[in-house]
């Protein structure tokens, strides 16, 4: 997935659309209040003002060429049922959707919304997480057993290349970026060198990545 369309930009959806810009992906994200646009012009791809419910706003957007969609918008349940119902009729590959409750989730699985995300609840589980695994600083579930998750490197990672620590074929896990300072490097090569204080934002199975995590916390 290279291209996101975020439809909502409130604290959860824009909190989505700059972690995606961050990871280096393309995003386009809307929303009908200007301040709320204005605020994430400079953070994310692109930013701009649409009623999100408006079939012809996205059209015009060009919202079906988007390979996901995420609907950021829980406390007004009209403009997120009609958000997604309209993303599905334009084929979008895959949908993701913020519930308000089981019952506005029930209504977006029906209409055919590929993930529903329950913001306090998860929030809840990344906590635990965090707990139980404190390398592990944040992480986005792209489906059940898969996840884009940041780890702090490991004592036994630092001073080694990427090709040395041999990621993906010893736990099936790809490095998308490294993380130092305040710096990103997308799409990092086999020789770059892991440095102590460093973050790295990998993707692979959820189960994997929390164990290596794992290795070392106490």
């Amino acid at each position: 997935m290279k291209q996101f369309i975020v439809l909502g930009l409130g604290r959860f959806g824009s909190s989505v659309a700059i972690t995606l810009t961050e990871l280096g992906y393309e995003v386009l994200g809307v929303d009908s209040d200007p301040e709320r646009v204005n605020a994430l012009k400079d953070k994310i791809t692109e930013a701009v003002q649409a009623d999100i419910s408006d079939e012809r706003a996205l059209v015009e957007l060009g919202a079906k060429n988007f390979d996901a969609a995420i609907v950021g918008v829980g406390s007004i349940l009209e403009s997120s049922i009609l958000a997604a119902i309209i993303l599905k009729e334009m084929g979008i590959k895959y949908i993701v959707a913020k519930a308000q409750n089981a019952l506005h989730g029930k209504v977006l699985e029906k209409i055919g919304v590929d993930k529903i995300v329950f913001p306090e609840r998860d929030m809840g589980i990344r906590i635990a997480r965090s707990l139980i695994t404190p390398n592990i600083k944040d992480y986005i579930e792209l489906e059940p057993d898969h996840s884009v998750i940041e780890i702090e490197a490991l004592p036994d990672f630092i001073d080694k290349t990427l090709s040395e620590l041999d990621l993906r074929n010893k736990y099936g896990i790809n490095v998308l970026a490294i993380k130092r300072d305040n710096s990103f490097n997308i799409s990092p090569k086999a020789k770059d060198v892991i440095k102590k204080g460093d973050f790295l934002i990998v993707i692979g199975e959820t189960k994997k990545i929390t164990e290596l995590a794992g290795k070392s916390s106490h």
